[in-house]
Formats: C-alpha cells, structure tokens, sequence
C-alpha cells in the first residue's frame, strides 16, 4: 500500500483524480475457472482508454478462491498504471473481512464497501457498526456506498442519512462515498457535500451528472460504474471539464447521448431487481474493445432484442470497436477464448 491508515484521507485527495470503471471476470468456455488471458486483455484496454482504476467485481459467480485469484492478475497486470478497487459484496461479514485482508496483502488500492443481501439493520447504529467492523479491520482507503439496492430507506428515505455518513467520515481510512441514495432529486448528495465535503471525495457515480458536479464542486473523481460503454469518452470528457475545456468535453458529453439514453432504457428494464445485469454490462464493454465472454449464474440473461439496441446506439455514438459484430455468439466466446 502506497499510504497508512491514518493517511488514507490524504493519500485519497492527492490520488483519487479521474474515472474509476469495472472490471468483471471471463470464465473458460467450459466455465470451470478463470481465464486468465482475457483478464489481463481487459486490463489493458481499462489502461488504454485512460481510466484511473476499475472495480474488480466479485459478484459474477467467483468462489472466493477465484475471486483472490481474479484481483491478483487485475493488479499483476496492472502494474501501478490501473487502480485496483477490491469489491466487499459477499455473504457475510466474515466473508468480507476476509477479502479485505487478502486485498491488502494483494496490493489493492481501495475498498468498495457493500452489504450483504440478508443484512437486516433496525436503526442508524446497526449500519454504522456492522460498517464500522469492515474499517476497523481493514486499512485500506474506503468508499461507503449509498444506494437503493441495500434498502435501508426503512430508516431514512435518503438511505443514509447525511448525520450517519457524517459519523463514518470520521473514520480514517473512508475517504469517499458513491452517492446514489435519496432519488429523486440531489438532496440526499448535496446534504451530504455541506456535512463532509471536507472529509470526503463526494462521487455521484451517473455520469450524466458531472457536468453540474464538476461546476459545482469540483467533484475529482468519480466512481464506480460500466463506464467502458463508452469506450474512452467518459475519461476524455472528464479531464477536459477540469481543465476548463468546456466546449470540446460538451462535444464529446453529446456525441455519446444515443448511448447513454440506450444504456438507462436498459437499466429500466430490469428497475426493481437490486441486481445489476452484469450480463449487460460486459456485453457494452465488449462492443468497446473488451473480452467479452462467459461468465456464471446467477446472471440475467441477454436477449436479442436488448443486445441489438445496446449495439445500434454504440455504433451511433462513434465508440464501436471495428473488429466487433455484435452478434451474441461471438460475444459469449469473446475476444480470447480458452
């Protein structure tokens, strides 16, 4: 680790500067373990468009074996270049702590905390001990995450409030939030902002939004979702903002819009679910130059229907890599297929 615990909030303001993407595991043909060569293709295309780090995804059917596997060869191949963001959604909070700790030996430079599916907390306290137990045992820089999937909107409508977030930015090692909770409307990030803006990197991680953020606040960094669906244009955009380059980042923030109105037309597809199309998500990245192929249940299934609007609405934007079909069969055996 490039920093201590109790520098993590430094460390964050001084390097936490751009767009932090996904990365998803690819399974052999046969979907009895990793393929390793279509990871590490993934890793360099995340690189190539210029992104500052990538969530190493953990929920597309690893085992915990696979998973400790999967973030060494992401910061194997990396290399310092890519940030490795180690993702904490698993079973239990033993599950949990125990990834943490493999994460920091293997060189991860971040944590995304999440929660698990029979997580039932009664009241503010139940959150932030249960978030609490992760930080404490871990030193790794840590984003809390606010969103509708863990349904804690039974205790406050914004899902965390700005008073329980503000409790857990007195921790040392949470440097940042993905802010997500509250919707409709802003209040529950800009709440946030006025409380602990000066503790944290507040992330509204749709991108559609950082134009505003950007004017507003400055917001430096900005994390984490599928942005490769877009291939490098999220990152170009991004940095031209911050580098005042207004006219040429709208350019780019417009050109993409047949894409990202496909992208939210997808995501209201399956609205209600609390689960991500992981599915999905790898097939825009695949359009955009990444590996592609298999991966395990559970999953939602892709349709023709679906692949074919997602397809159109990337060619439209000016983003479609030239050796892709976009036919499913060769999606699913993807661009290194063992």
């Amino acid at each position: 680790m490039q920093y201590t615990k109790a520098d993590a909030k430094a460390w964050a303001r001084q390097h936490m500067k751009g767009v932090c993407n996904v990365i998803m595991p690819t399974f052999t043909e046969d979907l009895r373990s990793l393929n390793e060569r279509a990871i590490r293709h993934d890793v360099r295309r995340e690189i190539e468009l210029g992104f500052w780090g990538a969530l190493v995804v953990s929920e597309c059917g690893t085992t915990h074996e696979e998973y400790r596997r999967f973030l060494e060869i992401v910061v194997d191949e990396a290399r310092g270049r890519l940030k490795a963001v180690v993702h904490t959604s698993f079973d239990t909070l033993d599950d949990m702590l125990e990834i943490a700790a493999f994460a920091e030996r293997a060189g991860a430079d971040a944590l995304l905390l999440a929660y698990p599916p029979n997580f039932r907390p009664r009241t503010e306290d139940d959150i932030y001990e249960f978030s609490a137990a992760v930080m404490n045992a871990t030193a790794l820089a840590t984003i809390i995450f606010n969103v509708h999937h863990w349904n804690f909107d039974h205790i406050h409508p914004a899902e965390m409030s700005a008073p329980l977030v503000q409790r857990l930015a007195a921790l040392p090692n949470v440097v940042a939030i993905k802010c997500e909770g509250g919707g409709p409307g802003n209040g529950g990030l800009v709440e946030i902002l006025e409380r602990s803006g000066d503790r944290l990197l507040v992330s509204d991680p749709r991108e559609f939004n950082s134009p505003a953020w950007i004017k507003f606040f400055g917001m430096p960094w900005m994390g984490t979702s599928n942005y490769e669906a877009f291939g490098d244009s999220v990152p170009r955009y991004f940095r031209l903002m911050h580098d005042g380059q207004w006219e040429e980042a709208m350019g780019i923030y417009w050109r993409i819009h047949p894409m990202r109105t496909a992208r939210l037309a997808d995501l209201q597809s399956f609205a209600g679910a609390s689960f991500i199309h992981r599915y999905s998500w790898k097939y825009q990245g695949w359009l955009n130059g990444f590996n592609g192929g298999p991966l395990r249940l559970p999953v939602m299934r892709l349709r023709d229907g679906a692949t074919r609007r997602l397809y159109e609405a990337v060619r439209r934007s000016g983003t479609l890599a030239p050796d892709t079909s976009g036919d499913l069969g060769d999606f699913f055996k993807g661009r290194h297929p063992c």
